[in-house]
């Protein structure tokens, strides 16, 4: 898949998944934790196709059920990782060309998600060059979507940057353990890359979680 399709079709990746799994359990109230948006992040990143993390979380859950004995429910995202990498290998090797989809969201849409996200980065003190940044971007055209998600990225990364330096070691000795206590079941499921990835793609979503700072990239556009 080209980076442009990857663009037009996945900005709606993690509302998708996070539908599906709730769907898969069977409980719609269900809210995903900051491992599970985490988990999805890592795939995003990777390139993990849409529909093989919904093969993933189906294989997951039919194995689940097919057990005996069911010791606990099914309560992270995480379980269904192995099932995921599985789903993602096979298509890898059989995957057809996709017609590119159209853009999902209008000018409007785009320009109400840069100015709210702008008004919440500069409600918070030490933010402000980022705010001024996501403002100016707001006053502008965007027709390559894939150009403005780097933008947001440098944008973001700059903000991650700053609000590590606010953070004491307290919060990130607490962010750490409660990571750990989440990720305890499933470490065995993961290559050590796949959680090398997701330890850090949880303590930055929890670091901006804690400072009360938005993501900005499109992919939280709903």
């Amino acid at each position: 898949m080209s980076d442009e399709d990857w663009v037009y079709n996945y900005f709606n990746y993690f509302t998708e998944i996070e539908e599906h799994f709730q769907r898969a359990r069977g409980t719609s109230l269900f809210l995903l934790s900051t491992l599970d948006w985490a988990l999805i992040e890592t795939w995003k990143d990777a390139g993990v196709p849409l529909e093989a993390v919904m093969r993933g979380i189906d294989a997951a859950f039919e194995k689940w059920r097919a057990r005996k004995v069911k010791t606990q429910m099914v309560n992270s995202l995480a379980f269904c990782a192995q099932a995921v990498l599985t789903e993602a290998q096979i298509m890898a090797g059989t995957a057809q060309p996709r017609r590119q989809a159209p853009p999902p969201f209008d000018q409007d849409a785009l320009r109400t998600y840069l100015a709210e996200n702008s008004t919440a980065v500069g409600a918070i003190e030490g933010y402000s060059e980022i705010a001024t940044a996501l403002a100016r971007l707001t006053d502008e055209a965007h027709t390559d979507l894939e150009a403005l998600e780097q933008r947001l990225t440098v944008l973001e990364e700059k903000m991650i940057a700053i609000a590590r330096t606010h953070q004491s070691e307290e919060d990130l000795l607490a962010a750490r353990r409660e990571m750990d206590r989440q990720l305890r079941p499933y470490r065995g499921k993961m290559t050590a890359d796949q959680l090398s990835m997701l330890e850090k793609q949880y303590l930055e979503r929890a670091l901006l979680e804690k400072a009360g700072l938005p993501r900005l990239s499109l992919f939280y556009m709903r």
